[in-house]
């Protein structure tokens, strides 16, 4: 590091009234390096992970200064190369070195002359400095002066970026984001490099200091959900805040809907498409999964890979969505409904088929689905749990043996097993895991209102069903919107996908400002040359 050799010819001001300066509180950091590292020890209980290594500086080594930083989560490499190296031995025998007495600002001559980090900040509180220092952060202290400085150099073992795990594609990104906030930031920043995308940061949790940001396109996102966001962020206060499901308690606005009103994703391509219609993106430290506001009720319906593929694929398979969406919430209680009460309505072969099928069985319908879908779900419980290795295979053979075993002994007709087997799989076409909990638990409902009122009961639901999804609110946006209220524009991209160049203005609800995608959309469309004769 030739770069301390050359001649230091910066005058370096004295400031003996920063460096005498009288601490205003007992939280303050005192002027004596030893009461310093006293004060660290006994608030930290003589922790083995903590390095606290004091050093001599400057000329003769009159200065005495102390460094501190967290084994195992500090870059130690960079430690020793551009701290330690530069402090003890770089700038000796030169002019810089004879400046650095305790008569002079030596805090600002070394971090502005002595060290080649590119992030130093100040510290004037040990709140701060615990903050940094346990976050993974290099302090430096120096005697006779109750300030110190942060020197960022955090390094740990970390899981690298893989492709997600609750939302996979067939065709699209197979990157997802880590428990790194920094990682997760970059890989958004690399898909929209646009200036207008801000980022705000907040620490949130008074012991587990977890670092939140905020991200949204200015100019696109509506001004008064960030305003909303960032009130309801900062109401939030808590000891500790280990996941984003625990920001998403505090923000959501119907904690008891069984209907998730925050849309969450572990894929950078979902999030940048969201901030580009004028949405939020939440994200928390040490999870991959982001938060996104504000959450429709047919976002959850939507998949990226329904972009990327034609549009009538797209559109042939959110249709599909929507139709397994009906089916595993309504299928088991059609089927108690119908054998129970409205037996009727169907065709004579099947009617006597059904009948020769319940014959010997000692329970009602009712009775049958609700422990068939409860052994159904503690398979699926089991399999989530259990090693990867051996869940999904474990999961299809109990299943397989079960619903067997069950209809030789007569305790359950195959015709349930067969519609609650229908119904198990409709719920894994969800594309979010949030809405399938939701259906599983609204089944329930649904079976005993069949099972009391037959198909009335199923209207009755129905209708509170959907008085209930109209009511709800996600950041002051009407969560059924843009079906209710109805807006004609938005349904290019609801319950169909319209071809990519016909998606020429952001969703009306989520944006008032900045509408327009592109400007001329008829330009867009693809006009192949015609043949000439």
């Amino acid at each position: 590091m030739g770069f301390f050799k050359k001649k230091y010819n910066t005058k370096v001001q004295s400031t003996s009234a920063r460096q005498m300066k009288k601490t205003s509180s007992t939280n303050d950091l005192k002027t004596s390096l030893q009461d310093n590292i006293q004060y660290v020890k006994d608030s930290l209980g003589e922790s083995s992970d903590i390095v606290i290594r004091e050093i001599r500086i400057g000329k003769g080594g009159s200065v005495k200064a102390g460094i501190f930083y967290t084994d195992g989560l500090t870059d130690t490499p960079a430690l020793q190369n551009f701290i330690m190296e530069s402090l003890m031995l770089d700038i000796q025998g030169t002019e810089l070195e004879k400046k650095l007495t305790p008569e002079q600002d030596l805090l600002t001559a070394l971090k502005d002359f002595a060290m080649t980090v590119g992030e130093i900040k100040d510290v004037t509180n040990f709140d701060d400095l615990f903050t940094s220092l346990l976050s993974g952060d290099t302090i430096l202290l120096v005697d006779g002066y109750c300030e110190g400085l942060v020197i960022g150099n955090k390094h740990w073992i970390e899981r690298g970026v893989t492709e997600p795990m609750s939302q996979t594609v067939v065709r699209g990104p197979r990157e997802g984001f880590t428990e790194n906030l920094r990682v997760n930031t970059a890989l958004i920043r690399r898909k929209l490099k646009d200036p207008s995308l801000w980022m705000e940061s907040r620490v949130i949790g008074t012991r587990t200091k977890t670092n939140v940001a905020i991200m949204y396109i200015n100019g696109v996102a509506n001004d008064k959900i960030v305003n909303e966001v960032r009130l309801r962020l900062d109401r939030i206060n808590i000891d500790g805040i280990l996941e984003s499901g625990n920001i998403e308690g505090f923000i959501e606005d119907s904690t008891y809907s069984p209907f998730p009103t925050v849309y969450n994703t572990e894929r950078p391509d979902a999030v940048a498409a969201a901030l580009l219609e004028g949405r939020i993106a939440i994200l928390v430290d040490g999870t991959p999964f982001v938060l996104i506001v504000p959450a429709l009720f047919v976002q959850f319906f939507q998949s990226p890979e329904d972009y990327y593929v034609h549009t009538g694929i797209g559109s042939l398979i959110r249709a599909l969505r929507f139709l397994a969406f009906v089916i595993a919430l309504l299928a088991p209680a059609f089927f108690i409904a119908i054998t129970t009460f409205h037996q009727s309505m169907l065709p004579p072969a099947l009617l006597i088929s059904l009948t020769a099928q319940r014959e010997g069985v000692p329970f009602p319908a009712f009775i049958e689905a609700v422990i068939m879908e409860i052994t159904f779900e503690i398979l699926r419980e089991a399999g989530i749990r259990m090693p990867r290795t051996i869940g999904s295979a474990m999961s299809i053979v109990g299943a397989f043996v079960i619903g067997t075993a069950a209809v030789e002994a007569g305790i359950i007709s195959a015709a349930m097993v067969i519609v609650v087997s229908i119904t198990a799989i409709s719920s894994f076409v969800s594309p979010t895991y949030n809405l399938a909990i939701s259906v599983r638990i609204l089944r329930f409902g649904f079976m005993a209102l069949a099972a009391s009122f037959g198909l009335y009961g199923i209207a009755i639901g129905l209708i509170a069903l959907i008085l209930h999804l109209c009511s709800l609110r996600s950041f002051g946006v009407p969560y059924m919107s843009p079906i209710a209220p109805f807006n004609m524009s938005d349904q290019k991209d609801t319950l169909i996908v319209v071809p990519i160049w016909k998606m020429f203005t952001r969703p009306r609800l989520t944006n008032q400002t900045n509408k327009v995608r592109q400007q001329d959309p008829s330009s867009a469309k693809p006009q192949p040359p015609k043949n000439k004769e």
